[in-house]
């Protein structure tokens, strides 16, 4: 029997592992592809959570499921890599990063609509006052334009709330681990059209580079995404644990600041200081609520 109301850690550790992957994921890009390191950064974390398969003997998910492995991997990482890393050829990391972040938006509005799940009226607010601070982030460098760039991101948020739900109806019949290896293999091998590029520039990298990918791989993929299966799996619903995403752009300037020496500036710190205020909101005001309904 799953344990429910312990989604919080897992979702944490995975807002980590995004988090720092903005920060290495331009450090490898220093060299490498953004085509090439997804291949790189899958086929490592495949690696990975095959050893973990076979040690703790985790089993194919059943034939009938098959076809909701194949479109997590697809959602969650072949289609999703594509429409992110175009959306970035045109535009900044951080616009990538606020765009993003209003998957939470669409999850809930998706989950509401293919799972009727309920939201409290304060939730609803909690997800207009995070999205503020989002605005409030984007309006530091005033780079926010819906362009070509905007819309392949805005796909990709979608990708990802897609993902976020075929990975709750997944979870159900496969358990978290189980659901999260096996579309990480699907995705993996739908990114292997990449391999060639990708082992060419592997070869000729420097050890730092090759460093960066390796973390990608590990942390911010295999272990990532592996929580994030289990808190959409012990959460009481998806936007629950969607709604941490909103904390991602914060983190990464932080993460920047310690890694790269990126200084936050005042929008920066005033931004994040609303979308921690509708993360509490979310999490604590609207559990209130639900109960008092």
């Amino acid at each position: 029997m799953v344990r429910r109301g312990n989604f919080h850690v897992f979702a944490t550790i995975t807002i980590l592992g995004w988090s720092i992957s903005y920060v290495l994921t331009r450090m490898a890009m220093e060299h490498f592809s953004a085509r090439s390191l997804g291949f790189l950064r899958y086929a490592i974390a495949t690696a990975v959570l095959a050893a973990v398969a076979c040690s703790f003997r985790i089993f194919p998910p059943a034939r009938k499921d098959w076809g909701l492995v194949a479109a997590s991997g697809a959602t969650g990482f072949f289609l999703y890599m594509i429409a992110f890393n175009t959306g970035a050829e045109t535009e900044t990391a951080a616009v990538s990063s606020i765009v993003i972040a209003t998957a939470p938006v669409m999850t809930a509005l998706l989950g509401w609509a293919m799972y009727g799940e309920r939201l409290a009226s304060v939730r609803w607010a909690a997800i207009a006052i995070e999205f503020t601070g989002i605005l409030m982030l984007n309006i530091r460098d005033g780079s926010f334009s819906v362009g070509r760039g905007i819309l392949w991101l805005l796909l990709a948020a979608f990708l990802l709330s897609v993902f976020n739900l075929l990975q709750r109806k997944l979870t159900k019949t496969c358990g978290g681990l189980r659901a999260s290896v096996y579309s990480i293999f699907a995705g993996a091998a739908m990114l292997a059209v990449f391999s060639r590029g990708a082992i060419g520039e592997a070869l000729s990298a420097q050890p730092e580079h090759l460093f960066y990918v390796a973390m990608l791989g590990v942390f911010s993929s295999a272990v990532s995404y592996v929580s994030w299966s289990m808190a959409i799996e012990r959460a009481p619903s998806t936007s629950s644990v969607s709604n941490y995403m909103f904390i991602t752009p914060l983190l990464a300037a932080a993460l920047g600041f310690a890694i790269a020496n990126e200084r936050p500036d005042l929008g920066t710190m005033a931004g994040g200081t609303v979308i921690l205020f509708g993360v509490f909101l979310f999490n604590f005001a609207g559990r209130s609520s639900a109960r008092v309904g």
